[in-house]
This record gives C-alpha cells, structure tokens and sequence, in this order.
C-alpha cells in the first residue's frame, strides 16, 4: 500500500501542486501524493502548467483546492495521510497552514516563483529552479529507508530535507 502524502501550501496552485507532480513520478507505486492550500486560489498558476506540460506530465488533473478536502474531520472520505510537508516560504512572511493529526510533518519551505516578476524567461526560471528543488528533495525522500528508521530519525531526516536548498 503506498504511503500517502499531502503538500500544503497557501494557493495551492504552484509549488504544493509542482511537489505533488512530481512525486506522483519519482515515487509511484510507493507514495500518492495529493495537494492542497489554507486559502486556495482557485486556479493552478498557468506556468506551474506550462512547466508540467514541457516535462512530459499529465495536468488534466491538477487544480487549486482546500485543504479540508484532506481533514478526515471535514471529509470522512479522505486518505488517511502519512506525510503532510508545507512548502510554503516562512522568510517571506507567509503564514503556513498546521495540519491536524497524526501523520509525519515537516517544513520544505521554499520561495514562491508565482511572486516574481520580470520577463517570461526569468518567471519560466523561477519555475524551473522550484521544480528542481522539490524534485531534489522528493528524490531523497522516496529513497529514505522508512521501514528502517525509528520516528525520531525519520522526523530529523524529513527536517535535514527540508533546509536542503540544493
């Protein structure tokens, strides 16, 4: 049975649905992954789109929702989850949403392409150094060796991922 695992951020509609991509890829078979934002934009930012669709992914799917659809509380049909990872950039004042219960969590914060400006070549390169980041960190994560390690060390790895800037 894959673990499941939720990316939360405040839009929900690029860096939580680029991690939910993804790992969907890297770790199919072995993980799901879903996403979700505390205040959802209503919309997937069309380069997150553009960058998926450039990379081979399937965005059919993909769209900006609320994480209650992931609150077993709110929702008695939700996966149960476990891994809740927020990617939301606490530097740049975002407020990242805490999720209830009991699944593994962890802060990968990182900035948010959809704030910068310029031309279309350095917001596609924003995208992009996104992409590269949450694939890096999704990449260890999947290798990580769970049935192995005790909680406290998983949380501590999860953490040691999450100040990876690499």
């Amino acid at each position: 049975m894959p673990f499941n695992v939720l990316f939360l951020c405040t839009g929900n509609s690029a860096r939580s649905i680029l991690a939910e991509a993804v790992m969907n890829r890297v770790g199919a078979g072995k993980f799901a992954a879903y996403s979700a934002g505390s205040m959802p934009a209503g919309a997937v930012n069309p380069n997150a789109l553009s960058l998926l669709k450039k990379l081979n992914f399937d965005t059919s799917g993909f769209r900006s929702k609320p994480w209650e659809e992931f609150d077993r509380a709110h929702n008695p049909g939700a996966p149960d989850l476990d891994f809740v990872f927020t990617v939301c950039d606490n530097a740049a004042g975002e407020v990242c949403p805490i999720w209830p219960g009991q699944p593994m969590t962890a802060h990968w914060g990182l900035p948010d392409p959809a704030a910068v400006e310029g031309s279309e070549a350095q917001i596609a390169l924003a995208f992009a150094d996104t992409y590269r980041m949450l694939n890096n960190r999704i990449s260890i994560f999947v290798n990580l060796p769970i049935a192995s390690l005790d909680k406290l060390s998983l949380q501590a790895r999860l953490d040691d991922i999450g100040k990876a800037m690499a």
